[in-house]
Protein backbone atom coordinates (compact mmCIF):
# COMPACT_ATOMS: atom_id res chain seq x y z
CA UNK A 1 0.00 0.00 0.00
CA UNK A 2 1.46 3.32 -1.01
CA UNK A 3 1.85 6.23 1.38
CA UNK A 4 -0.18 9.34 0.78
CA UNK A 5 1.42 11.69 -1.74
CA UNK A 6 3.24 14.76 -0.47
CA UNK A 7 2.73 16.70 -3.71
CA UNK A 8 0.02 18.95 -2.28
CA UNK A 9 1.10 22.25 -0.69
CA UNK A 10 -0.02 23.10 2.85
CA UNK A 11 -3.77 23.76 2.98
CA UNK A 12 -4.58 27.30 4.15
CA UNK A 13 -7.64 27.83 6.28
CA UNK A 14 -10.39 29.45 4.21
CA UNK A 15 -10.55 33.11 5.23
CA UNK A 16 -13.44 34.26 3.07
CA UNK A 17 -16.20 32.97 0.82
CA UNK A 18 -14.05 33.14 -2.32
CA UNK A 19 -11.32 30.97 -0.83
CA UNK A 20 -13.89 28.59 0.62
CA UNK A 21 -15.55 28.28 -2.80
CA UNK A 22 -12.19 27.46 -4.40
CA UNK A 23 -11.70 24.69 -1.82
CA UNK A 24 -15.17 23.40 -2.67
CA UNK A 25 -14.46 23.64 -6.40
CA UNK A 26 -11.26 21.61 -6.09
CA UNK A 27 -12.85 19.10 -3.67
CA UNK A 28 -9.72 19.44 -1.55
CA UNK A 29 -9.80 16.61 1.05
CA UNK A 30 -7.63 18.63 3.46
CA UNK A 31 -10.67 20.80 4.25
CA UNK A 32 -12.91 17.83 5.07
CA UNK A 33 -14.29 18.32 8.58
CA UNK A 34 -13.10 21.94 8.67
CA UNK A 35 -15.52 23.31 6.09
CA UNK A 36 -19.19 22.64 5.29
CA UNK A 37 -21.24 24.29 2.54
CA UNK A 38 -24.96 25.00 2.76
CA UNK A 39 -26.70 25.35 -0.61
CA UNK A 40 -29.61 27.78 -0.38
CA UNK A 41 -31.32 26.43 -3.50
CA UNK A 42 -31.67 22.95 -1.99
CA UNK A 43 -31.54 23.50 1.79
CA UNK A 44 -28.83 20.83 2.00
CA UNK A 45 -25.33 21.12 3.45
CA UNK A 46 -22.36 19.05 2.26
CA UNK A 47 -18.73 18.24 2.90
CA UNK A 48 -16.25 19.93 0.51
CA UNK A 49 -15.48 16.53 -1.05
CA UNK A 50 -19.10 15.89 -2.09
CA UNK A 51 -19.35 14.62 -5.68
CA UNK A 52 -22.66 16.29 -6.52
CA UNK A 53 -22.79 18.96 -9.20
CA UNK A 54 -20.93 22.10 -8.09
CA UNK A 55 -23.48 24.69 -6.88
CA UNK A 56 -23.27 28.28 -8.02
CA UNK A 57 -21.23 30.51 -5.72
CA UNK A 58 -24.18 32.82 -5.02
CA UNK A 59 -26.10 29.88 -3.56
CA UNK A 60 -23.36 28.81 -1.13
CA UNK A 61 -23.00 29.58 2.56
CA UNK A 62 -19.93 28.31 4.38
CA UNK A 63 -19.61 27.03 7.94
CA UNK A 64 -16.75 25.80 10.09
CA UNK A 65 -18.80 22.95 11.57
CA UNK A 66 -21.97 20.97 10.97
CA UNK A 67 -23.75 22.57 13.91
CA UNK A 68 -23.50 26.00 12.31
CA UNK A 69 -25.01 24.68 9.09
CA UNK A 70 -27.88 22.98 10.91
CA UNK A 71 -28.55 26.03 13.08
CA UNK A 72 -28.92 28.01 9.84
CA UNK A 73 -31.63 25.57 8.72
CA UNK A 74 -29.71 23.25 6.37
CA UNK A 75 -30.15 19.46 6.35
CA UNK A 76 -27.27 16.97 5.93
CA UNK A 77 -26.56 15.56 2.48
CA UNK A 78 -27.46 11.87 2.13
CA UNK A 79 -24.70 11.31 -0.42
CA UNK A 80 -21.54 12.74 1.18
CA UNK A 81 -22.86 12.17 4.73
CA UNK A 82 -21.49 15.00 6.91
CA UNK A 83 -21.64 12.68 9.93
CA UNK A 84 -18.63 10.81 8.48
CA UNK A 85 -16.36 13.87 8.24
CA UNK A 86 -13.18 13.82 10.38
CA UNK A 87 -13.60 15.33 13.83
CA UNK A 88 -12.03 18.42 15.35
CA UNK A 89 -8.34 18.75 14.58
CA UNK A 90 -5.88 18.75 17.46
CA UNK A 91 -5.08 22.33 18.48
CA UNK A 92 -2.32 23.89 20.54
CA UNK A 93 -3.63 27.44 20.16
CA UNK A 94 -5.43 29.67 22.66
CA UNK A 95 -8.60 28.18 21.26
CA UNK A 96 -7.71 24.79 22.67
CA UNK A 97 -10.08 25.17 25.64
CA UNK A 98 -13.07 25.37 23.30
CA UNK A 99 -11.72 22.43 21.30
CA UNK A 100 -11.19 20.45 24.50
CA UNK A 101 -14.79 21.20 25.45
CA UNK A 102 -16.07 20.01 22.09
CA UNK A 103 -13.96 16.86 22.36
CA UNK A 104 -15.39 16.13 25.82
CA UNK A 105 -18.92 16.62 24.53
CA UNK A 106 -18.12 14.26 21.66
CA UNK A 107 -16.91 11.57 24.04
CA UNK A 108 -20.03 11.94 26.19
CA UNK A 109 -22.26 11.65 23.13
CA UNK A 110 -20.40 8.55 21.93
CA UNK A 111 -20.98 7.00 25.35
CA UNK A 112 -24.68 7.88 25.24
CA UNK A 113 -24.30 10.21 28.24
CA UNK A 114 -25.96 13.54 28.97
CA UNK A 115 -24.09 16.73 28.06
CA UNK A 116 -25.11 19.40 30.56
CA UNK A 117 -23.40 22.79 30.49
CA UNK A 118 -22.54 22.69 34.25
CA UNK A 119 -20.76 19.37 33.73
CA UNK A 120 -18.81 20.76 30.78
CA UNK A 121 -17.79 23.86 32.75
CA UNK A 122 -16.71 21.71 35.71
CA UNK A 123 -14.66 19.46 33.41
CA UNK A 124 -12.85 22.48 31.93
CA UNK A 125 -12.49 24.22 35.30
CA UNK A 126 -14.16 27.47 34.17
CA UNK A 127 -17.51 29.17 34.68
CA UNK A 128 -20.57 28.31 32.61
CA UNK A 129 -20.68 31.86 31.27
CA UNK A 130 -17.04 31.70 30.17
CA UNK A 131 -17.35 28.34 28.43
CA UNK A 132 -20.52 29.46 26.64
CA UNK A 133 -18.86 32.67 25.44
CA UNK A 134 -15.67 30.92 24.36
CA UNK A 135 -17.58 28.13 22.62
CA UNK A 136 -19.67 30.56 20.60
CA UNK A 137 -16.61 32.67 19.78
CA UNK A 138 -14.61 29.69 18.45
CA UNK A 139 -17.30 27.39 17.05
CA UNK A 140 -20.01 29.92 16.20
CA UNK A 141 -22.72 27.99 18.08
CA UNK A 142 -23.67 27.29 21.68
CA UNK A 143 -22.56 24.10 23.43
CA UNK A 144 -26.19 22.93 23.39
CA UNK A 145 -26.56 23.44 19.63
CA UNK A 146 -23.24 21.70 18.99
CA UNK A 147 -24.24 18.74 21.18
CA UNK A 148 -27.67 18.40 19.58
CA UNK A 149 -26.16 18.32 16.09
CA UNK A 150 -23.56 15.73 17.07
CA UNK A 151 -26.22 13.53 18.68
CA UNK A 152 -28.41 13.69 15.58
CA UNK A 153 -25.50 13.00 13.22
CA UNK A 154 -24.41 10.02 15.30
CA UNK A 155 -28.01 8.77 15.28
CA UNK A 156 -28.12 9.25 11.50
CA UNK A 157 -24.97 7.16 11.21
CA UNK A 158 -26.47 4.36 13.30
CA UNK A 159 -29.69 4.43 11.31
CA UNK A 160 -27.76 4.19 8.05
CA UNK A 161 -25.02 1.74 8.96
CA UNK A 162 -26.70 -0.61 11.46
CA UNK A 163 -29.92 -2.52 11.93
CA UNK A 164 -30.42 -1.22 15.48
CA UNK A 165 -34.03 -0.38 16.24
CA UNK A 166 -35.07 3.25 16.51
CA UNK A 167 -35.37 2.79 20.27
CA UNK A 168 -31.79 1.44 20.44
CA UNK A 169 -30.53 4.31 18.30
CA UNK A 170 -32.28 6.84 20.54
CA UNK A 171 -30.65 5.29 23.61
CA UNK A 172 -27.19 5.02 22.01
CA UNK A 173 -27.26 8.67 20.96
CA UNK A 174 -28.31 9.85 24.41
CA UNK A 175 -31.82 11.17 23.76
CA UNK A 176 -33.31 9.28 26.69
CA UNK A 177 -36.57 8.38 24.94
CA UNK A 178 -37.89 7.65 21.46
CA UNK A 179 -40.34 10.55 21.81
CA UNK A 180 -37.57 13.10 22.41
CA UNK A 181 -35.50 11.56 19.62
CA UNK A 182 -38.35 11.69 17.09
CA UNK A 183 -39.16 15.28 18.05
CA UNK A 184 -35.56 16.46 17.65
CA UNK A 185 -35.21 14.59 14.37
CA UNK A 186 -38.41 16.05 12.93
CA UNK A 187 -37.47 19.57 14.02
CA UNK A 188 -34.01 19.47 12.44
CA UNK A 189 -34.47 17.24 9.40
CA UNK A 190 -38.21 17.32 8.67
CA UNK A 191 -37.99 13.56 8.16
CA UNK A 192 -38.78 10.64 10.46
CA UNK A 193 -35.98 8.21 11.40
CA UNK A 194 -37.81 5.33 9.73
CA UNK A 195 -38.24 7.40 6.56
CA UNK A 196 -34.48 7.92 6.41
CA UNK A 197 -33.95 4.17 6.16
CA UNK A 198 -36.30 4.05 3.18
CA UNK A 199 -34.15 6.56 1.24
CA UNK A 200 -32.36 4.94 -1.75
CA UNK A 201 -29.01 6.42 -0.64
CA UNK A 202 -29.40 5.20 2.94
CA UNK A 203 -28.88 1.46 3.19
CA UNK A 204 -27.99 -0.65 6.20
CA UNK A 205 -24.32 -1.55 5.79
CA UNK A 206 -23.96 -5.11 7.13
CA UNK A 207 -21.00 -7.40 6.98
CA UNK A 208 -21.65 -11.10 6.36
CA UNK A 209 -20.22 -14.56 6.98
CA UNK A 210 -19.40 -16.91 4.13
CA UNK A 211 -22.89 -18.40 4.27
CA UNK A 212 -24.45 -14.97 3.71
CA UNK A 213 -25.79 -14.41 7.21
CA UNK A 214 -25.32 -10.84 8.47
CA UNK A 215 -23.16 -10.76 11.59
CA UNK A 216 -22.43 -7.14 12.36
CA UNK A 217 -21.79 -3.74 10.85
CA UNK A 218 -19.08 -1.85 9.05
CA UNK A 219 -17.85 1.35 10.70
CA UNK A 220 -16.54 3.85 8.17
CA UNK A 221 -13.82 6.04 9.66
CA UNK A 222 -12.61 8.77 7.27
CA UNK A 223 -9.27 10.39 8.05
CA UNK A 224 -8.08 13.97 7.75
CA UNK A 225 -5.82 14.15 4.68
CA UNK A 226 -2.98 13.68 4.17
CA UNK A 227 -2.74 10.37 6.01
CA UNK A 228 0.25 8.01 5.86
CA UNK A 229 -1.68 4.74 5.89
CA UNK A 230 1.41 2.73 4.98
CA UNK A 231 3.29 3.91 8.09
CA UNK A 232 0.34 3.18 10.40
CA UNK A 233 -0.12 -0.26 8.92
CA UNK A 234 3.61 -0.98 9.27
CA UNK A 235 3.55 0.05 12.95
CA UNK A 236 0.63 -2.26 13.74
CA UNK A 237 2.09 -5.15 11.73
CA UNK A 238 5.44 -4.92 13.55
CA UNK A 239 3.80 -5.54 16.94
CA UNK A 240 1.54 -8.59 16.56
CA UNK A 241 0.11 -10.01 19.77
CA UNK A 242 -0.74 -13.69 19.27
CA UNK A 243 -4.31 -14.54 20.26
CA UNK A 244 -5.38 -10.88 20.43
CA UNK A 245 -4.23 -9.49 17.07
CA UNK A 246 -3.68 -10.97 13.60
CA UNK A 247 -3.10 -9.94 9.98
CA UNK A 248 -5.29 -11.92 7.59
CA UNK A 249 -7.18 -11.32 4.35
CA UNK A 250 -5.47 -7.94 3.98
CA UNK A 251 -6.93 -6.69 7.26
CA UNK A 252 -5.82 -6.13 10.86
CA UNK A 253 -7.93 -8.23 13.20
CA UNK A 254 -8.18 -8.01 16.96
CA UNK A 255 -10.35 -8.95 19.90
CA UNK A 256 -12.10 -6.21 21.84
CA UNK A 257 -13.45 -5.75 25.37
CA UNK A 258 -15.29 -2.52 26.22
CA UNK A 259 -17.06 -1.51 29.43
CA UNK A 260 -20.17 0.60 28.95
CA UNK A 261 -22.95 1.51 31.39
CA UNK A 262 -21.58 -0.95 33.92
CA UNK A 263 -21.51 -3.89 31.49
CA UNK A 264 -18.66 -5.59 29.63
CA UNK A 265 -19.03 -6.17 25.88
CA UNK A 266 -16.64 -8.50 24.06
CA UNK A 267 -16.14 -9.22 20.37
CA UNK A 268 -13.81 -8.74 17.45
CA UNK A 269 -13.14 -6.35 14.58
CA UNK A 270 -11.30 -6.44 11.26
CA UNK A 271 -9.76 -3.18 10.04
CA UNK A 272 -8.74 -2.27 6.47
CA UNK A 273 -7.17 0.92 5.07
CA UNK A 274 -8.90 2.26 1.94
CA UNK A 275 -6.54 4.87 0.50
CA UNK A 276 -8.74 5.55 -2.52
CA UNK A 277 -11.69 6.54 -0.32
CA UNK A 278 -9.51 8.11 2.36
CA UNK A 279 -10.92 6.04 5.20
CA UNK A 280 -10.54 2.99 7.40
CA UNK A 281 -13.30 0.42 7.34
CA UNK A 282 -13.85 -1.69 10.44
CA UNK A 283 -16.01 -4.80 10.27
CA UNK A 284 -17.40 -5.21 13.78
CA UNK A 285 -18.94 -8.30 15.37
CA UNK A 286 -22.65 -8.11 16.22
CA UNK A 287 -21.84 -8.48 19.93
CA UNK A 288 -20.29 -4.99 19.89
CA UNK A 289 -23.34 -3.25 18.38
CA UNK A 290 -24.36 -1.72 21.75
CA UNK A 291 -20.97 0.02 22.05
CA UNK A 292 -20.41 1.33 18.52
CA UNK A 293 -20.05 4.89 19.84
CA UNK A 294 -17.21 4.16 22.27
CA UNK A 295 -15.64 1.80 19.73
CA UNK A 296 -15.60 4.46 17.01
CA UNK A 297 -13.95 6.89 19.44
CA UNK A 298 -11.37 4.25 20.38
CA UNK A 299 -10.51 3.51 16.75
CA UNK A 300 -10.14 7.20 15.90
CA UNK A 301 -7.69 7.46 18.79
CA UNK A 302 -5.85 4.28 17.80
CA UNK A 303 -5.36 5.52 14.25
CA UNK A 304 -5.03 9.26 15.06
CA UNK A 305 -7.49 10.07 12.29
CA UNK A 306 -8.40 13.66 13.19
CA UNK A 307 -5.01 15.36 13.51
CA UNK A 308 -4.25 18.26 11.19
CA UNK A 309 -0.64 17.57 10.21
CA UNK A 310 -0.09 20.93 8.47
CA UNK A 311 1.20 22.79 11.59
CA UNK A 312 3.22 19.71 12.56
CA UNK A 313 4.97 19.49 9.20
CA UNK A 314 5.65 23.22 9.31
CA UNK A 315 7.09 23.03 12.84
CA UNK A 316 9.36 20.10 11.99
CA UNK A 317 10.49 21.31 8.56
CA UNK A 318 13.96 22.27 9.82
CA UNK A 319 14.40 19.25 12.08
CA UNK A 320 17.01 16.65 11.06
CA UNK A 321 14.20 14.23 10.26
CA UNK A 322 12.99 12.74 7.00
CA UNK A 323 9.76 14.45 5.95
CA UNK A 324 6.80 12.09 6.29
CA UNK A 325 3.62 14.05 5.48
CA UNK A 326 0.54 12.59 7.10
CA UNK A 327 2.46 10.57 9.70
CA UNK A 328 0.29 9.88 12.78
CA UNK A 329 0.85 8.67 16.33
CA UNK A 330 -0.50 5.14 16.86
CA UNK A 331 -2.76 5.24 19.91
CA UNK A 332 -4.24 2.20 21.60
CA UNK A 333 -7.37 0.10 21.95
CA UNK A 334 -7.11 -0.16 25.73
CA UNK A 335 -4.99 1.97 28.05
CA UNK A 336 -4.31 -0.77 30.59
CA UNK A 337 -3.31 -3.26 27.91
CA UNK A 338 -0.92 -0.88 26.21
CA UNK A 339 0.68 0.20 29.48
CA UNK A 340 1.28 -3.46 30.41
CA UNK A 341 2.84 -4.03 26.98
CA UNK A 342 5.10 -1.01 27.48
CA UNK A 343 6.21 -2.27 30.90
CA UNK A 344 6.98 -5.72 29.48
CA UNK A 345 8.97 -4.02 26.70
CA UNK A 346 11.38 -2.30 29.06
CA UNK A 347 14.99 -2.89 27.97
CA UNK A 348 14.15 -5.63 25.44
CA UNK A 349 13.35 -5.69 21.71
CA UNK A 350 9.88 -5.25 20.25
CA UNK A 351 9.84 -8.88 19.09
CA UNK A 352 10.83 -10.18 22.53
CA UNK A 353 8.17 -8.02 24.19
CA UNK A 354 5.50 -9.42 21.84
CA UNK A 355 6.56 -12.98 22.67
CA UNK A 356 6.48 -12.31 26.41
CA UNK A 357 3.09 -10.59 26.24
CA UNK A 358 1.65 -13.44 24.15
CA UNK A 359 2.53 -15.87 26.97
CA UNK A 360 0.64 -13.65 29.38
CA UNK A 361 -2.38 -13.65 27.05
CA UNK A 362 -2.32 -17.43 26.61
CA UNK A 363 -2.20 -18.03 30.38
CA UNK A 364 -4.51 -15.33 31.75
CA UNK A 365 -6.60 -14.11 28.78
CA UNK A 366 -10.28 -15.06 28.50
CA UNK A 367 -11.15 -17.34 25.56
CA UNK A 368 -13.22 -15.83 22.75
CA UNK A 369 -14.66 -17.31 19.55
CA UNK A 370 -13.96 -15.36 16.32
CA UNK A 371 -13.93 -16.10 12.56
CA UNK A 372 -10.14 -16.63 12.78
CA UNK A 373 -8.99 -19.66 14.80
CA UNK A 374 -5.75 -17.87 15.75
CA UNK A 375 -7.73 -14.91 17.12
CA UNK A 376 -9.03 -16.53 20.29
CA UNK A 377 -8.17 -14.51 23.40
CA UNK A 378 -9.02 -11.25 25.11
CA UNK A 379 -6.17 -9.39 26.75
CA UNK A 380 -6.02 -10.25 30.49
CA UNK A 381 -8.11 -7.94 32.66
CA UNK A 382 -6.63 -5.95 35.55
CA UNK A 383 -8.43 -8.32 37.92
CA UNK A 384 -6.83 -11.37 36.31
CA UNK A 385 -3.28 -9.97 36.43
CA UNK A 386 -3.69 -8.70 39.98
CA UNK A 387 -4.82 -12.17 41.08
CA UNK A 388 -1.96 -13.97 39.28
CA UNK A 389 0.82 -15.15 41.57
CA UNK A 390 4.41 -14.00 41.16
CA UNK A 391 5.44 -17.61 40.58
CA UNK A 392 2.94 -17.95 37.71
CA UNK A 393 4.22 -14.75 36.14
CA UNK A 394 7.80 -15.80 36.66
CA UNK A 395 7.22 -19.15 34.95
CA UNK A 396 6.30 -17.19 31.81
CA UNK A 397 9.59 -15.31 31.87
CA UNK A 398 8.31 -12.11 33.49
CA UNK A 399 11.00 -10.94 35.91
CA UNK A 400 9.99 -9.92 39.42
CA UNK A 401 10.36 -6.15 38.92
CA UNK A 402 8.02 -6.27 35.90
CA UNK A 403 5.54 -8.43 37.82
CA UNK A 404 5.54 -5.92 40.69
CA UNK A 405 4.99 -3.04 38.27
CA UNK A 406 2.10 -4.77 36.47
CA UNK A 407 0.36 -5.67 39.73
CA UNK A 408 0.76 -2.12 41.04
CA UNK A 409 -0.65 -0.80 37.76
CA UNK A 410 -3.65 -3.15 37.93
CA UNK A 411 -4.36 -2.12 41.50
CA UNK A 412 -4.17 1.60 40.65
CA UNK A 413 -6.58 1.14 37.73
CA UNK A 414 -9.06 -0.92 39.75
CA UNK A 415 -9.16 1.46 42.71
CA UNK A 416 -9.62 4.48 40.44
CA UNK A 417 -6.29 6.20 41.14
CA UNK A 418 -5.33 5.86 37.49
CA UNK A 419 -7.51 6.50 34.44
CA UNK A 420 -5.70 5.54 31.25
CA UNK A 421 -7.71 7.27 28.53
CA UNK A 422 -7.14 10.18 26.13
CA UNK A 423 -8.10 13.43 27.80
CA UNK A 424 -7.16 12.30 31.32
CA UNK A 425 -5.37 14.90 33.43
CA UNK A 426 -1.82 14.72 32.09
CA UNK A 427 0.14 15.96 35.11
CA UNK A 428 -1.82 13.88 37.63
CA UNK A 429 -1.68 10.74 35.48
CA UNK A 430 2.07 11.08 34.87
CA UNK A 431 2.71 11.64 38.58
CA UNK A 432 0.67 8.58 39.55
CA UNK A 433 2.36 6.44 36.92
CA UNK A 434 5.86 7.40 38.06
CA UNK A 435 4.93 6.70 41.67
CA UNK A 436 4.39 3.03 40.80
CA UNK A 437 7.31 0.65 41.36
CA UNK A 438 9.14 -0.16 38.14
CA UNK A 439 7.68 2.73 36.17
CA UNK A 440 10.22 5.37 35.15
CA UNK A 441 10.37 8.32 32.78
CA UNK A 442 10.69 6.22 29.60
CA UNK A 443 7.58 4.18 30.42
CA UNK A 444 5.58 7.25 31.45
CA UNK A 445 6.49 9.13 28.26
CA UNK A 446 5.43 6.23 26.04
CA UNK A 447 2.13 5.98 27.92
CA UNK A 448 1.64 9.73 27.45
CA UNK A 449 2.37 9.32 23.73
CA UNK A 450 0.19 6.32 22.92
CA UNK A 451 -2.45 6.20 25.67
CA UNK A 452 -3.01 9.82 26.73
CA UNK A 453 -2.55 11.23 23.18
CA UNK A 454 -0.09 13.91 24.32
CA UNK A 455 1.53 15.25 21.12
CA UNK A 456 4.58 16.60 22.95
CA UNK A 457 5.61 13.37 24.69
CA UNK A 458 9.29 12.55 24.18
CA UNK A 459 11.01 9.37 25.46
CA UNK A 460 14.53 10.84 25.42
CA UNK A 461 16.19 7.63 26.64
CA UNK A 462 14.53 5.40 24.02
CA UNK A 463 17.11 3.28 22.22
CA UNK A 464 15.52 3.87 18.82
CA UNK A 465 15.40 7.63 19.34
CA UNK A 466 19.05 7.78 20.38
CA UNK A 467 20.14 5.57 17.48
CA UNK A 468 18.23 7.69 14.95
CA UNK A 469 19.90 10.82 16.34
CA UNK A 470 23.37 9.38 15.79
CA UNK A 471 24.05 7.69 19.11
CA UNK A 472 23.88 10.77 21.32
CA UNK A 473 23.05 10.76 25.05
CA UNK A 474 19.51 11.17 26.47
CA UNK A 475 20.45 14.62 27.80
CA UNK A 476 21.63 15.68 24.34
CA UNK A 477 18.45 14.27 22.78
CA UNK A 478 16.31 16.17 25.27
CA UNK A 479 18.13 19.40 24.43
CA UNK A 480 17.85 18.86 20.67
CA UNK A 481 14.15 18.08 20.94
CA UNK A 482 13.33 21.44 22.55
CA UNK A 483 13.12 22.93 19.06
CA UNK A 484 10.38 20.45 18.13
CA UNK A 485 7.88 21.51 20.80
CA UNK A 486 4.91 21.13 20.98
CA UNK A 487 5.13 18.23 18.49
CA UNK A 488 7.92 16.09 19.96
CA UNK A 489 5.65 13.04 19.86
CA UNK A 490 5.37 13.28 16.08
CA UNK A 491 9.13 13.86 15.88
CA UNK A 492 9.58 10.61 17.82
CA UNK A 493 7.54 8.73 15.22
CA UNK A 494 9.68 10.21 12.45
CA UNK A 495 12.82 9.09 14.25
CA UNK A 496 11.50 5.55 14.64
CA UNK A 497 10.50 5.38 10.98
CA UNK A 498 13.92 6.62 9.90
CA UNK A 499 15.34 3.33 11.24
CA UNK A 500 13.24 1.24 8.84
Amino acid sequence: MAAMSNALPPAPAPLDADQAYQALKSRDPRFDGKLFVGVTSTGIYCRPICRVKLPQARNCRFFGNAAGAEQAGFRPCLRCRPELAPGLARSDSVRSLAHAGAAWLGRQIALGQTTRLPDLAAHLGVSERHVRRLFEEVHGVSPLAWSTTQRLLWAKRLLTDTSLSVAQVAESSGFGSVRRFNAAWAQHYRLSPSALRRQPSSRVNHSATEDGVATGVVLRLPWRAPYNAEAMQAFLAARPLAGVEAWAQGRWWRTVRLRHAGRLHSGWLALAFDVQRGECRAEVSASLAPVLGPLAQTLRHLLDLDTDTQPIDEALVHAPLRALPGLRIPGCMDGFETTVRIILGQQITVAAACTLTARLVARFGEALSTPLPALNRLFPSPEALLAASSDEMGSLGVIRTRTTAIKALAEAVLDGRLTLVPGADLAATMATLKSLPGVGEWTAQLVALRVLAWPDAFPASDAGVLKALGGITPAQAQQQALAWQPWRGYATLRLWHSLT
